[in-house]
């Protein structure tokens, strides 16, 4: 019997889940959790890819009939916002999931942070708040000098801000309160968070009936964009057998179980403090900006592949050791960063990126005669590239030469 799948939302990094399951013998259906999706996500769907394509319908109850119909046996979020209905789904269908009672705590992030420090579980103290007075009240009467602002659910460094005064967190949350998230809802709220420091790491974890493996651990680089934004610069990965594998992995595993992530995919962030790892979020779903195949030919094997494994062979999944995980070459994930806007006159740039000695893989949407914004976010950087060498020294060579190239205008000339 053929293995069907519910895909909601299946953009992003989705879109090479949907491959995958295909390539193995399964067959997916297409969900949407909205009739309106931005088209940063909606342009990478192909409703080629499925059996079926269910559109959006505002009764998840109808969306759930049809797919009992189809003899869909799960269903899994493509993207973030899949996660909510994804939940739904599988909660009406009866089929393998995560924790229905904590599905908004897996999508909001204020909860989220309440429902892992209640498990145990260190996170940012932090407050919801509809007004930059009270946001302003909230970090005055904490003493709270260093925060961070940001919406309550979003994700990709999405109007993040930075903040030094309680000055500061008042004018960013005006600022997140006047606009939408990435999937095009209005911020109605804004999440306040102290600010903690330390190297970020994040954690692309595949689960079973509430056993957490880790397929990757990378460890982010960030720098400060316009208006003290998060810009992502470049992430590398963890090995196995360093001492910062072990805290953060303790602690991914832990949030997982305290958000009722039992099934499926996750993505979690954790910044390692002196006094232990904090929980930054996690996604219950895919990683996004990566090239799967990339991943698995210089690891063995990549998030996307083993959520595939775990679906369509469990037995195949329980045996897989995630300590034994191991790199064969230097792995750099660069994001690109565009310091002034202007429309892009050729495609040339590519072709001398693809040159250099260490360049595995360009991924980019920039289009001749496209206007290319300001890098402040990860939704507006032009793309990202994979940098691979045996020798450090060459991945780091590529790099300098790729930032300064940017600076003279590389992606507009």
């Amino acid at each position: 019997m053929t293995l069907r799948f519910g895909i909601v939302d299946g953009y992003s990094t989705g879109r090479f889940l949907v491959g995958q399951l295909r390539d193995s013998g399964a067959e997916c259906v297409h969900v949407a959790s909205q009739s309106d999706m931005p088209a940063y996500f909606s342009s990478s769907h192909d409703p080629s890819n499925y059996i079926a394509d269910l559109g959006h319908d505002a009764d998840p109850r109808r969306t759930a009939d049809r797919l009992r119909e189809l003899g869909v046996s799960a269903v899994l979020p493509g993207t973030e916002s899949g996660v909510l209905l994804a939940d739904r789904l599988g909660d009406l269908l009866g089929t393998p999931g995560n924790d229905p009672a904590l599905s908004e705590a897996r999508r909001s992030k204020p909860l989220m942070a309440e429902t892992a420090l209640a498990a145990g579980v260190r996170a940012p103290l932090g407050l919801r708040v509809d007004s930059p007075a009270q946001a302003r009240a909230w970090c005055v009467e904490r003493g709270v000098t260093e925060a961070v602002v940001k919406p309550v659910d979003s994700a990709g460094s999405d109007n993040v801000h930075f903040c030094g005064s309680p000055d500061e967190v008042a004018e960013a949350t005006a600022v997140v309160l006047a606009g939408h998230n990435l999937y095009g809802a209005r911020n109605v709220t804004a999440l306040v968070q102290e600010r903690v420091f330390g190297p970020e790491f994040y954690a692309n974890t595949v689960s079973v009936d509430g056993e957490h493996k880790i397929a990757e651990m990378w460890r982010y680089t960030k720098r400060l964009g316009p208006g003290m934004s998060p810009v992502y610069d470049y992430e590398e990965p963890v090995p196995v057998g360093a001492d910062e594998y072990r805290q953060v992995s303790a602690h991914v595993r832990g949030a997982l179980t305290a958000l009722g992530i039992r099934n499926g995919a996750a993505h979690t962030e954790v910044i390692l403090t002196a006094e232990g790892p904090v929980l930054i979020e996690t996604g219950a779903r895919l990683g996004g900006a990566t090239t799967p195949w990339l991943v698995e030919k210089f690891c063995g094997v990549s998030q996307t592949r083993l959520l595939t494994t775990a679906l369509v062979d469990p037995s195949a999944f329980r045996g897989f050791d995630d300590s034994r995980v191991a790199w064969s070459e230097h792995v750099r994930n660069v994001s690109f960063i565009n310091p002034v806007a202007g429309v892009a006159r050729s495609d040339d740039w590519r072709t001398w990126l693809g040159s250099l000695p260490s360049c595995a893989e360009v991924v980019s949407g920039v289009a001749v005669g496209q206007t290319v914004p300001v890098t402040v976010g990860l939704t507006v950087s032009p793309g990202f590239a994979y940098l691979v060498s045996d020798r450090a020294a060459d991945v780091e060579r590529d790099y300098a030469l790729l930032r300064a190239h940017e600076e003279q205008g590389l992606y507009l000339n």
